[in-house]
């Protein structure tokens, strides 16, 4: 077995710096409603530098940090390298990767629904973008129109429009209130009534999701009348039923008072509009008065006022909207939008505070994250709501948010002792005194695995590795064997045709060392979807693909069978190129389906409200690890790798081996027993090449690989 390295050798390879931030306002909370419970414990040292180069990575990108991450981390400043090291993952592309993973999960964006890809491309721009959570929400909420061109409206269609579903998915999505239990009765734990329910239902009451007979094309609309009517039907006869009038029924910070986060937030954003009107350059109004005032004055004398038919016309163009009869703007959603998102609403702001924290530090404030109710209080309200009002004054900046979270001590601390028992480990973490431990996400684990193993792109030279596919395939009686190896070239999948990629097994295949379909899916392009319009077919080609179970597309077809033709199955092989590259588990049509990689390892199904990420282990995820093809194909040795060189040649070196694997992999350097020990597992294999696979999957499979430090 490969042991993990004790916190003493750890700190042999890593200088302990200092903690980021000092004590601040966050801490110095966090702390004193700490002692106000009784709780002084001291908090634990922070972890390791490298501890937290890996925890931050996983964390901000969705990956473990490459060798020359590292190197690069160490070559810097120890008091300055983990600000310098947030800044730089910050600004990675993958940020945006990473947190998309994380609103698909609070949105419950599913590819096989309506506009499903198109609004995971608008978050993820978003999120790149840095646009303010509150703009974000609103549109979500608010926009009505096309599914795919007008991505925002994904949302509503995510519940196919209907104003019950919407009602109990708005208030828990974006306030932590889980009002759905009103719907049918008083809630039995909370204060909400059924008449609230059915008064929040009515914002969504005029909202339609229409589809065109003859292009299939769906979008969202506003009626003239609501189905929500009240009283309910179980309550009342038809002809006493009249539509329900909306109304907010959430508590909301005093109006009147002047609350100095508030000041902020409005200083802030009028700061903002101004700049952006500087950049914007002139107006469209500008430019066709400048032009009208040219032409009255080279007109003038010629005995008719053409200024005014300019004006007249610029009138009636601007009275033309071509989609306003089609996609009509509902004013009751865009109402109840302002409200969510009102700066003075703070389960608004408290709700993604508290998934965030939980998100990064292992726990909320409130358990579960979006169950916002009287009886079931935070743990630290004040920390809670310093982080909310912050939240709000910085502008609604999710990057804002992230960075103060991962700057602050709560975050870098180490965790509990190792000879700590179960209950003062749980007080201790339910305290933020230490780190809860976490498990990789499965995205992160997916794409930690293909960094590690350098398949994000092709390791081996075209050629190198050739492999006999062994396929049943379904043939007329009369073919030849070569025939029927022909029939067996034209079912292969594209993947293998184009030689990039691994086979993909079919329901007839004989069973091999070949893909067996659990760790790949459909890649996502989210510019392309965001750029896609009305006359491209890549939005309604792409949700057809998805609503299809995406394993099974992957499959090759089958020839159809021909009438009066009689078919047998023949047993034929294939020589394929094995040298495949995966793609980010970030960029999948999501979720994927059962039995994916991603969904053993924790990935929701986001069909139910609070659908949670499964954190348990199960036999099924180890043996996906322990036989998959993803974690075979990791631990192969290319070419193009920069051990490989280390492996062979006159300058090879075994030891610099093990210790370049070591920081790859785990993000450490080796105890000397540990490199020893790793030698001689690469000794007994049949070759250098393949001990040395065998000793990259033992890291793989090890317990330190897969949870965060």
């Amino acid at each position: 077995m490969i042991r993990t390295a004790s916190a003493a050798i750890l700190l042999c390879f890593a200088s302990l710096s200092t903690v980021l931030a000092d004590p601040g306002t966050l801490e110095e909370k966090l702390l004193r409603e700490n002692q106000a419970k009784g709780i002084n414990t001291n908090p634990a040292a922070p972890v390791d530098d490298l501890g937290f180069a890996r925890r931050l990575c996983l964390d901000l990108v969705g990956r473990i940090p490459t060798g020359k991450e590292i190197k690069t981390f160490l070559s810097w400043p120890a008091n300055e390298r983990r600000q310098k090291l947030i800044d730089r993952y910050m600004s990675d592309k993958g940020f945006a990767d990473r947190f998309s993973a994380f609103f698909a999960d609070m949105l419950r964006i599913r590819s096989n629904q309506e506009g499903g890809n198109a609004l995971l491309a608008y978050v993820h721009q978003a999120i790149s973008t840095d646009m303010p959570y509150d703009e974000m929400c609103r549109r979500l909420i608010a926009t009505n129109g096309k599914a795919g061109r007008t991505p925002e409206v994904g949302f509503v269609l995510g519940d196919d429009a209907d104003p019950m579903a919407l009602a109990s998915a708005t208030a828990q999505v974006f306030m932590g209130i889980r009002i759905s239990c009103a719907q049918c009765h008083d809630h039995p734990f909370d204060k909400w009534t059924r008449e609230d329910f059915y008064s929040v239902a009515a914002f969504f009451g005029k909202t339609r999701r229409r589809e065109n007979n003859l292009t299939r094309t769906v979008y969202t609309t506003e009626d003239k009348t609501s189905l929500v009517l009240w009283p309910p039907e179980d309550e009342s006869d038809a002809a006493d039923r009249k539509p329900m009038k909306a109304s907010f029924p959430f508590p909301y910070l005093d109006e009147t008072a002047e609350l100095a986060f508030i000041q902020r937030f409005k200083a802030l954003r009028e700061k903002q509009n101004a700049k952006s009107q500087q950049t914007k350059g002139p107006s469209v109004d500008d430019l066709l008065a400048s032009a009208g005032a040219k032409t009255k004055s080279r007109l003038k004398g010629a005995g008719r006022d053409l200024l005014k038919v300019s004006t007249e016309a610029k009138s009636d163009i601007r009275g033309i909207d071509i989609n306003a009869e089609l996609y009509r703007r509902s004013q009751l959603r865009r109402e109840l939008a302002e409200k969510i998102t009102s700066p003075r609403n703070r389960y608004f702001s408290r709700l993604l505070v508290n998934r965030l924290w939980k998100d990064l530090v292992g726990a909320g404030f409130v358990e579960p994250v979006d169950d916002f109710r009287d009886n079931n209080p935070a743990s630290h309200p004040e920390t809670m709501d310093y982080l909310a009002e912050e939240f709000v004054a910085n502008g609604f900046s999710v990057r804002w948010l992230v960075k103060e979270i991962v700057s602050s001590p709560a975050y870098q601390r180490s965790h509990a002792a190792r000879d700590a028992d179960a209950a003062e480990r749980e007080k201790l973490e339910q305290a933020f005194l230490v780190t809860k431990i976490r498990r990789m996400k499965a995205e992160a684990m997916y794409d930690s695995i293909v960094t590690a193993g350098h398949l994000f792109e092709v390791k081996h030279m075209a050629g190198e590795n050739p492999r006999v596919i062994k396929q049943r395939v379904r043939v007329p009686v009369e073919m030849t064997d070569e025939e029927a190896d022909d029939e067996s070239n034209a079912a292969m999948p594209e993947a293998l045709a184009n030689k990039d990629e691994p086979m993909m097994a079919e329901q007839t295949m004989v069973a091999s060392t070949a893909d067996y379909g659990l760790e790949k899916a459909i890649e996502i392009d989210f510019d392309a979807v965001l750029a896609a319009d009305d006359n491209s077919p890549m939005i309604d080609s792409m949700q057809k693909m998805s609503r299809e179970d995406i394993e099974a597309m992957r499959m090759a077809e089958s020839p159809s069978p021909k009438p009066g033709v009689k078919y047998v199955t023949k047993l034929v092989e294939r020589t394929v190129d094995d040298n495949p590259k995966f793609s980010s588990a970030y960029r999948m049509a999501t979720p994927a389906p059962a039995g994916h990689f991603l969904r053993l390892f924790g990935q929701p199904a986001r069909v139910d409200l609070g659908d949670e990420r499964i954190e348990n282990a199960s036999m099924r995820q180890a043996l996906l690890m322990l036989n998959g093809q993803l974690t075979h194909q990791a631990a192969r040795v290319g070419p193009l790798e920069p051990v490989y060189p280390m492996l062979t040649g006159s300058d090879a070196d075994l030891g610099k081996a093990v210790e370049y694997t070591y920081v790859e992999i785990l993000t450490r350097k080796p105890s000397s027993d540990e490199v020893a020990e790793a030698i001689e597992i690469i000794d007994s294999g049949v070759d250098p090449m393949t001990g040395f696979a065998d000793f990259r999957w033992i890291l793989l499979n090890s317990n330190e690989f897969r949870f965060l430090p």
